[in-house]
């Protein structure tokens, strides 16, 4: 139900065809206002800046027509874009704030993890005090990492506590529920399809979600894909012994499992993959899935270092000064 501009960019090419491109849109469902439709269509050269003043006046107008208004005097709601668990920093929600004002300080709950606004940075990288609506914020201070999509609310303490005790009676109602309720097939279960359990672990929380809607679509007659566990952030030791329990495979993107999780993962054999692009992981899942297990390519951890420092010099390039903290460093050997 969001309204639609479209923006055709390159405008300033030889080859640049706009009514191609508003008759292609009519494939989608999308009738521009040339063809009797209601959707926009402002040609755009983002190298030249033509049409952008009109884009800007497009959307002006469509959100005065559609009365988008908000109360910067209330307190916040917004929607989680994007999470993910950052180093320095731990768990970081990018926020678009969609009503009221977002003020550092204020206590805020997404889902069933709360917190409190320790910083927000804008897109521009600058440190903010507040946040109106319609503004998108990096926001520091959640317990754990909330999930994308959810909706995030500034509430009083007391409010807060009462929201998560009942959202968390709602869910356990839910899995209660979903426990009696079994049916024939899932009691006695077909010995001819197999089980293939999975926990997924990536660096941002919408890298978990593509990884795990992809994943489960592989699903065929023979083989039946059960992501058990998914969640941002790096592969720990409650992980590996989840896996264990479940006879799980460990999917990692982006992330990999900390040193006491490979040496738990290692003494249980479990399987813990590490990937960077996720049509590798899909290859080789459907490799799996038709009993082709073994990976072109496999990770032989020899060492792990930590970069202390790092100064160019003329002639080599850039140079690392390094802190070995486990294992070995082989000249020759390769690095990421």
């Amino acid at each position: 139900g969001v309204e639609i501009i479209v923006a055709i960019n390159k405008i300033d090419k030889v080859a640049a065809n706009i009514q191609r491109v508003k008759q292609d849109l009519l494939n989608y469902g999308i009738v521009t206002e040339d063809f009797g439709g209601k959707v926009v269509a402002c040609p755009i050269s983002c190298k030249t800046g033509e049409g952008i003043d009109n884009l800007l006046e497009s959307l002006i107008l469509i959100s005065e027509m559609n009365e988008l208004l908000a109360n910067p005097a209330k307190e916040a709601r917004g929607i989680i874009i994007e999470a993910r668990l950052d180093k320095g920093k731990g768990p970081v929600a990018t926020v678009l704030v969609q009503n009221g004002t977002l003020h550092t300080g204020d206590n805020i709950i997404s889902g069933l993890t709360m917190g409190k606004v320790r910083a927000m940075i804008d897109d521009m990288g600058r440190t903010v005090k507040e946040a109106g609506p319609s503004m998108a914020v990096n926001v520091l201070g959640f317990e754990e990492v909330p999930n994308s999509g959810d909706t995030i609310n500034a509430v009083s303490q007391a409010l807060m506590k009462q929201v998560l005790s009942e959202r968390k009676d709602k869910i356990s109602i839910e899995k209660t529920k979903a426990i009696k309720n079994v049916d024939f097939d899932e009691a006695f279960p077909d010995e001819k399809i197999k089980n293939l359990n999975l926990i997924i672990k990536g660096d941002v929380q919408g890298s978990v979600e593509a990884v795990k809607q992809s994943v489960l679509k592989l699903t065929n007659e023979e083989v039946q894909v059960k992501v058990i566990h998914s969640a941002a952030g790096a592969v720990t030791e409650t992980d590996v012994m989840l896996a264990e329990s479940a006879k799980a495979m460990i999917l990692c993107f982006n992330v990999r499992p900390d040193v006491k999780a490979k040496a738990l993962a290692e003494r249980s054999k479990i399987d813990v993959r590490t990937y960077r692009i996720i049509y590798e992981l899909l290859d080789d899942m459907e490799a799996a899935l038709k009993g082709m297990r073994t990976p072109k390519y496999q990770d032989v951890m020899l060492g792990k270092c930590e970069v202390r420092q790092t100064f160019k010099i003329t002639g080599a390039g850039n140079i690392a000064g390094c802190y070995v903290l486990d294992g070995k460093i082989v000249r020759g050997g390769k690095l990421r």
